[in-house]
């Protein structure tokens, strides 16, 4: 029901959206030629997609982020990396810490916290496919580790399990868990919770950010951010000031590139989509695969039926700062 008011007036999606923004994107882990981690390219990733104001936020360590192949010492180095670029300025940065292990989240979470993490993002834990008893548990003792806000992720596809109403509900009554990035694709289910807790919601799953803004979602963990940010960002502008149809017009546009970037996953279609960029990207790890030349020429397809760049004008640079918000 998101009615939360504190003793300043600041509803508990104010509190949320303060937190962590509107439009975050799940950022790719930059890789150099040789698959190491590319620090720098992880820093001028960062500037690029937070130039201009258009995202709020980077998560790092997502799904985007192959989080599923990178050691912990990398993760760290993200946060840190990104870090380095917000500071100062009013954007954040989100740390996923989801794994199979408790403890190993956990010991995620606090690395995060002690690299300066603005908040974490929990998926379900995968493959193990808990019960409820056992997803509220473990969603607790992480959110109980650090002081950090805390986002749940629910995406049953790939974790095996969905995260009841009932245990979001359930969830939600812990003071540090707060939103939930939504991708389980039932709009039912997700506007129970909402009507029936405080937990604010964001779309994550692209195709779907205009239909959770119309029940009650205030923004979006996009893997389309890559490319699209500012489109994003006037999409949900549109609908919060009434202009359904502005908001409808620009959701139309965008679905080329809604089943492009998914075509192949997500990672390998936003990193192939960057490299044309000339953005840092690198490769994908094992056990994905990088885009060939067919399934290349395919997203650049969709990038321009979307009316989306497939190359940087001559001369665009990517910011040495950010101006700071406020």
């Amino acid at each position: 029901m998101n009615t939360y008011t504190g003793s300043t007036g600041e509803t508990a999606a104010d509190m949320v959206c303060r937190r962590f923004g509107r439009i975050l994107t799940a950022m790719v882990t930059p890789l150099d030629e040789h698959g190491q981690l590319d620090q720098n390219g992880a820093e001028e990733l960062t500037r690029w997609l937070l130039r201009d104001g258009w995202n709020d936020a980077v998560v790092v360590n997502g799904t985007t982020g192959e989080s599923f192949a990178t050691s912990d010492w990398e993760k760290a180095s993200m946060v840190h990396s990104a870090k380095r670029v917000t500071q100062g300025t009013g954007r954040r940065v989100i740390a996923g810490v989801g794994s199979t292990d408790t403890r190993h989240s956990i010991a995620l979470a606090r690395a995060a916290a002690e690299q300066q993490a603005d908040g974490l993002l929990v998926v379900a834990p995968y493959y193990s496919r808990p019960s409820q008893k056992g997803l509220l548990r473990h969603f607790e003792a992480i959110a109980d580790s650090t002081d950090l806000p805390v986002m749940l992720y629910d995406i049953p596809v790939r974790t095996g399990v969905a995260i009841a109403p009932e245990t979001l509900v359930a969830a939600g009554k812990h003071p540090n868990i707060v939103a939930v990035k939504d991708a389980k694709g039932d709009l039912a289910s997700s506007s129970w919770v909402m009507q029936h807790s405080s937990l604010v919601y964001y779309s994550g799953d692209d195709v779907l950010n205009l239909p959770l803004l119309s029940i009650g979602a205030v923004g979006m963990v996009s893997v389309v951010g890559h490319v699209a940010a500012d489109r994003l960002r006037a999409l949900a502008a549109a609908f919060a000031g009434g202009r359904v149809d502005e908001a409808l017009r620009i959701h139309r546009e965008l679905l080329p590139i809604y089943t492009g970037m998914f075509r192949c996953p997500g990672a390998a279609s936003a990193k192939a989509a960057l490299r044309k960029l000339g953005l840092p990207a690198g490769p994908v790890r094992g056990p994905l695969a990088d885009l060939d030349a067919d399934e290349t020429a395919l997203l650049l397809a969709d990038l321009s039926a979307a009316g989306l760049p497939t190359t940087l004008a001559r001369g665009t640079a990517v910011p040495d700062a950010l101006a700071p918000t406020h």
